[in-house]
């Protein structure tokens, strides 16, 4: 009795002990976000002041209202993100507010896109347009190609003097699951449209077909040439200058950088501050009143003198990220239940003169997609509707922007990846021979197990599903030539699955304009013929203390292992992605990530 007693006190205090650091850990999240919104709220624009732009976490379409977003338990504190909404608005507001004397990109890697880069890159260059007595400087330990490509606009580039600029052309790394999938034993059982190539290679081969290759290199090829244009402009280089500095490796440390005019200046943390000391006429470095990005979004706008107060008229931005599934999705998942409703109540909403459907996604479910599609077309008969693409609209992604009136793409936007496949694993000698587990069945009729992962399919049921495939397929390229003023035969001899940079795809009638989320805002105004209008976003965001609960009862599974995991993250997401595809799928299988 007495070793009875012993174990149950023992086991009530630790439950008690648990419960009391659990309540710890949870007022300490909790106090910790309330700091975090108090500083913020505190945040004041001094005269003088110099935008500081240096991105920390990933960098979304759309800023989050979720405290537990990049939020670290380790250190008890979080890193409130910015979305690219805010960077652009943040970085026209500065353009003529008179306390900001300019702007400092101190940044080593932008968490984002190629397309996103673009689109900030582009907002920074109207910047120096708009008044030439504010200035933009960058400074950086290491600069990678990315954040070159953006800092490449500054009036100065400064590098530490053992620092390094990565510059050496860009690579795209595929992953293939064929080596694993053999040595587990189980077998992947893909039905595909006949022409849909490059999407199933990573489930039957070790490495790209030719094929695939070379549409790889095409996009990438073109993506390329748009960065090494922009930086050729902005430095006073000859673009094939910069090829050969990249072929040759010729930038190997922060002097090679200086010779071969990719920087300006080496220079030390404290001379770049005596820098700016001296561009804001300070007398003393520690009086440089440096803003960042989050914390200039709290600061209003300055009214015009013909401000007319707040517009009656608005323009719907509907934020479409990530794959497309079925149900509500979240702010980084695209719910074909949850992205409807936002795109019918814009629809339906009197005061909303035309639509934004801002698109960042590689596809995925093929019924979802519809379920979306037929919300655009119905929200096109009565308002205009411009799709703007961001880093990648492929597959469904491009499925649901199809119907829209004007489609408007980044050049380095990928997109395209027309097609559809159905993907199935055969699991039986995974758990025969590796685990002893057999299975039997019981059906009432032919086909009740059909789609279970214990066994091989037969021919019968391949022919079902590739029948199911080849029905969406045709339906997928109908509906993209009854959008794009194509024919079918046009559409699938571009489609089949090829992927496409945004440069190309406007040549070839996927897309109409190249430009930024602003540019489609524009261009839906104007076909709405509305000059005064606002911004309104959707879909609404989760109120923030429910999201924070979510997050959790376990939905922040990703954002603690991407703070442990780091960029080795995406692989984790790439073999996460194969578990959630359902159904048939309209969308990039493989994920493409370009360094």
């Amino acid at each position: 009795m007495k070793q009875f007693f012993k174990f149950m006190f023992a086991s009530m205090l630790g439950v008690i002990l648990a419960s009391v650091v659990c309540t710890f850990i949870f007022v300490g999240i909790i106090a910790a976000i309330v700091s975090s919104a108090d500083s913020e709220k505190e945040a004041k624009i001094e005269p003088n002041s110099v935008l500081h732009i240096n991105f920390e976490s990933e960098i979304h379409d759309r800023s989050s209202n979720n405290p537990f977003e990049n939020f670290n338990l380790g250190s008890m504190s979080g890193k409130k993100g910015i979305g690219l909404n805010d960077i652009l608005e943040n970085i026209e507001k500065a353009k003529t507010d008179d306390n900001i004397k300019g702007i400092y990109i101190n940044l080593e890697s932008v968490p984002s896109g190629i397309a996103t880069i673009e689109e900030i890159r582009n907002k920074l260059i109207e910047f120096k347009e708009g008044d030439s007595s504010k200035f933009i400087v960058a400074y950086s330990e290491v600069y990678t190609q990315g954040a070159y490509y953006l800092a490449s606009v500054a009036d100065e580039i400064w590098l530490n003097p053992e620092g390094i600029i990565e510059f050496k052309g860009l690579s795209a790394q595929l992953m293939f699951f064929k080596g694993m999938l053999e040595k587990l034993e189980v077998e992947p059982q893909i039905i595909r449209h006949g022409k849909f190539k490059s999407a199933i290679e990573p489930f039957i081969l070790d490495k790209m077909s030719e094929a695939n290759r070379e549409q790889t290199m095409k996009y990438m090829g073109s993506i390329w040439n748009k960065i090494v244009s922009g930086i050729a402009e902005s430095r006073n280089l000859t673009v094939e200058r910069l090829n050969l500095i990249a072929d040759s490796a010729l930038v190997q440390n922060a002097t090679d950088a200086v010779e071969q005019k990719l920087a300006d200046k080496l220079m030390y943390k404290d001379q770049v501050l005596d820098d700016l000391k001296d561009r804001l006429g300070l007398e003393d470095a520690k009086k440089i009143h440096l803003i960042s990005m989050v914390k200039y979004t709290d600061v209003p706008k300055a009214k015009k003198k013909d401000d007319k107060g707040l517009a009656k008229d608005k323009i719907a931005v509907i934020y479409a990220s990530g794959s497309i599934e079925s149900g509500e999705g979240d702010d980084q998942t695209i719910g074909s239940e949850r992205i409807s409703k936002a795109i019918r109540k814009a629809r339906l909403d009197d005061k909303v003169k035309a639509i934004v459907l801002r698109v960042n996604s590689p596809g995925g479910s093929a019924l979802a997609s519809d379920v979306i599609w037929r919300e655009v077309l119905l929200a096109k008969q009565v308002k205009p509707v411009v799709a703007s693409m961001g880093d990648v609209a492929a597959s469904g992604g491009y499925y649901i922007s199809c119907a829209a009136d004007t489609i408007v793409a980044s050049p380095n936007t990928i997109t395209g990846s027309i097609g559809v496949f159905g993907l199935m694993f055969n699991m039986k000698n995974l758990f025969t021979n590796k685990f002893g587990i057999t299975f039997d069945t019981v059906k009432t009729n032919h086909y009740a197990d059909l789609g279970t992962p214990f066994r091989a399919l037969t021919q019968a049921e391949r022919d079902i599903i590739q029948n199911s495939v080849n029905d969406i397929y045709d339906s997928f390229i109908t509906k993209v030539a009854e959008g794009r003023g194509l024919t079918k035969a046009e559409v699938d001899s571009i489609g089949q699955g090829r992927v496409w940079s945004g440069a190309d795809a406007i040549n070839i009638g996927l897309v109409d304009v190249l430009g930024g989320m602003e540019d489609a805002i524009v261009i839906a105004a104007k076909m709405a013929k509305v000059d005064n209008y606002r911004v309104a976003e959707y879909p609404e965001q989760k109120d923030p203390f429910k999201a924070f609960v979510e997050e959790l009862k376990g939905e922040g599974e990703d954002v603690l292992l991407k703070n442990q995991l780091g960029s080795n993250f995406r692989y984790y997401k790439s073999l996460d992605n194969l578990r959630k595809m359902e159904g048939i799928q309209a969308r990039m299988p493989y994920d493409i990530y370009i360094e």
